[in-house]
């Protein structure tokens, strides 16, 4: 799918939203409303679902690549007692999500598993998956970095293979509840708000009314943490 064409659905539902707030033409003896459309996912549009089903019903990644893909992405991002792996988040169905939405990751994806098997077979006599660890590190190692200086069109292909691949894994993995959840994100959060500090109010010689204060800053709701239900609606 064209990214364009993503873009454009969000279009014309803001639009869509703009004219049922104003109307069809100024001055027009009717005004023909136009009914904004309905949210089936929180700021998604129909269009959009529909586009999201057609590319999930779509296959990139064959299951050998899949094989490989896995392996490579925990050797990125491997779990531990402590944190989950890569795969544990499924990056590599959003590695596939993302190649099926954006073609031009295609060539380089699939030429870069090739060059796995092909670089493994050559250096071990079997591909990629099959090799030991060790084994596998000892070709990831020389493409898992790359001089900054050097233009990303002059390096060599693995290399940048490597790098979206890792970009990918990193993306895939902390865009996830497993993700967000390891790092501690908990996004926006309620508060209550004390008004100006003291010791600003105190060089500009003023000071908030008590009366004041009691109406506008409720202190009984401090640390109070808001709640949603499952569709996205405020509970508490």
């Amino acid at each position: 799918m064209d990214r364009r064409k993503s873009l454009k659905s969000i279009v014309l539902g803001s639009v869509a939203g703009g004219l049922a707030l104003h109307g069809c033409k100024p001055g027009a003896e009717t005004e023909e409303l136009v009914e904004s459309p309905k949210m089936t996912y929180p700021g998604r549009v129909p269009l959009e679902e529909e586009l999201i089903a057609e590319l999930q019903a779509e296959e990139f990644l064959n299951p050998h690549e899949v094989a490989t893909l896995t392996i490579l992405c925990d050797l990125i991002l491997p779990g531990s007692e402590q944190f989950k792996a890569a795969s544990d988040a499924d990056v590599v169905g959003f590695i596939e999500f993302m190649a099926k939405d954006n073609p031009r990751y295609q060539p380089d994806l699939r030429g870069g598993l090739m060059w796995l098997d092909h670089k493994c077979n050559t250096e071990f006599a079997k591909e990629f998956k099959d090799c030991t660890v060790e084994q596998q590190k000892s070709i990831l190692d020389p493409i898992a970095f790359y001089d900054p200086e050097v233009p990303g069109d002059e390096r060599p292909f693995e290399v940048n293979f490597f790098s979206l691949v890792r970009n990918l894994t990193m993306t895939g993995f902390y865009t996830t509840k497993i993700g967000i959840e390891e790092i501690g994100y908990k996004g926006n959060m309620p508060n209550v708000w004390d008004g100006v500090p003291e010791d600003v109010l105190a060089q500009h010689g003023v000071a908030y009314e008590e009366e004041w204060l009691a109406k506008c800053v409720d202190q009984s709701k401090r640390g109070i943490k808001a709640e949603w239900d499952e569709d996205g609606n405020l509970i508490t």
